[in-house]
């Protein structure tokens, strides 16, 4: 009997919990509902169970060191982090990994779950999961069926049929899409619905046979971008040009609405997509007023609502129903009724070119952080955050000098061909075209304080000379004289 393995999709960007979820730090990396994120809660429930394998984690590139340090954190050696050039939907995911399962175990069973969902109920789903392994071990492609709570529009319905044998397994008659408020409330008084999860139990083998009779090209691309994967450090790079050709489609329209094979596990878990802020008010504590109120946050007469900052203060007076949620740079406020419109005000806020649409002002680096403190003209302040043991690449800059100055920690800084070791209070100059290096040859974090000066103070304006995390040597360069040309 094959274990199973866990695939953990982690390829969304989170738009609708803007401003707190960022396309550069998207909300499955947030810590939303506990002390963990949403992923590492995700990989908690399918670990240290007898049931299932080493996990495989499909994730967007550019998050490839948050979520490997997340993994470290949660002391996950065993994981393969497999990167996808850019996003193409659930269906190549679920291919790729059932590629990758097959070649270990032709008879091995994959187990789809978003990471960016919430999951009260462990044990029941758990249950479940194991209710739905000896279908999947028969050939069926398992989904499972969350029962609905409220005639919700924003999810996809299931329509389930009868029993199979004696087991609480059901035939799928059919996919419902997001209906409207009406068409919702009859299915959930029909009592024979189920919001369509999007967590898959598959059987590699099968679902590959069904590939290739329903989408031969795109299996076709997903076994090349396989075959010409590269190894980057320690993730999986698919390769991108053939990961180019594949169509870009769920594994809802792509096979399960198609397959004879579909069978639907019905399980009330306390799940949740976490798809809006309401979501996030629905599972938080509340008061008497039924006011979500978390970080420093100051209510009066306010009702219904969701208050959150993560940076200054918010005070509210008098209001019902809103999402007020404020970080460092932002602050949303929205009618609750209204929170799945946030994706537009995002999509508008990219059309104009803003910053906060995707990168927070705290920006993660493999080594630690930088967070932007005070900019003026000709001048930034920034806070450098460098983990014990790690160091930034070996770099220099066109357009800028920096000072630094150690807060706390030990730094050794490489300046052309010399060495120097700061610590706490001591300072160094960097100027303009030197060779610089930071490094944090200590146990403890090191942070200090970076003032650069100069006539253009863009992140592009780097030229990587050696890097340890195996980054692109003088990409920002050539992004920086582009730019430069263009304006």
């Amino acid at each position: 009997m094959s274990l199973i393995t866990p695939v953990l999709m982690s390829g969304g960007t989170g738009s609708r919990l803007w401003p707190l979820s960022r396309e550069a730090y998207p909300k499955q990396l947030l810590p939303l509902l506990g002390q963990g994120s949403l992923l590492q809660e995700t990989l908690r429930r399918v670990s240290g169970q007898p049931l299932f394998g080493a996990p495989l984690v499909i994730a967007n590139a550019e998050h490839r060191f948050l979520i490997a340090e997340q993994l470290r954190e949660m002391g996950c050696a065993d994981a393969t982090l497999l990167l996808e050039p850019f996003g193409r939907n659930t269906c190549p995911a679920a291919a790729v990994a059932a590629i990758l399962a097959s070649r270990q175990d032709p008879d091995s069973l994959i187990l789809l779950m978003p990471v960016d969902h919430c999951i009260g109920n462990v044990p029941e789903f758990q249950a479940a999961i194991e209710a739905g392994r000896t279908a999947a071990e028969q050939g069926h492609f398992v989904l499972f069926g969350m029962t609905p709570k409220a005639p919700a529009t924003g999810y996809g319905y299931i329509q389930c049929g009868e029993c199979l044998e004696d087991s609480r397994i059901r035939q799928v008659l059919g996919f419902k899409e997001k209906p409207d408020a009406s068409t919702a409330k009859s299915y959930v008084e029909s009592g024979t619905y189920s919001w369509n999860s999007g967590i898959f139990l598959l059987p590699t083998r099968r679902f590959l046979e069904e590939l290739r009779r329903l989408e031969p090209r795109l299996l076709q691309a997903c076994t090349q971008s396989v075959d010409k994967a590269t190894v980057d450090l320690d993730f999986l790079r698919l390769d991108p040009s053939s990961f180019q050709n594949i169509p870009d489609i769920s594994i809802d329209y792509a096979v399960m609405e198609k397959t004879s094979l579909a069978v639907v596990v019905p399980m009330d878990c306390a799940w949740s997509d976490v798809g809006a802020w309401s979501a996030l008010w629905d599972l938080a504590s509340k008061d008497q007023d039924g006011t979500v109120s978390l970080g420093d946050v100051v209510a009066l007469d306010s009702s219904g609502c969701y208050l959150r900052s993560d940076g200054p203060l918010v005070a509210a007076v008098g209001i019902q129903d809103l999402i007020v949620v404020a970080t460092q740079d932002a602050i949303l406020v929205a009618q609750k009724e209204r929170d799945q419109d946030v994706k537009k005000l995002v999509d508008q806020l990219k059309a104009r070119g803003h910053d906060s649409a995707v990168q927070t002002t705290r920006v993660h680096r493999p080594w630690g952080f930088y967070q932007s403190l005070h900019m003026g003209e000709r001048f930034q302040v920034k806070r450098i955050t460098v983990k014990p043991g790690e160091k930034l690449s070996l770099q220099k800059h066109y357009h800028r000098a920096e000072h630094w100055i150690v807060v706390n920690g030990t730094a050794l800084v490489t300046r052309d061909n010399e060495q120097i070791l700061l610590r706490e209070n001591e300072s160094v100059y960097l100027p303009l075209g030197c060779v610089h290096r930071l490094e944090n040859p200590g146990r403890v974090l090191l942070n200090l304080i970076e003032v650069q000066s100069g006539a253009y103070l863009g992140e592009d304006d780097i030229v990587r000379l050696e890097d340890v995390y195996a980054r692109d040597s003088n990409d920002g360069f050539e992004r920086m004289r582009h730019r430069l040309t263009v304006a």
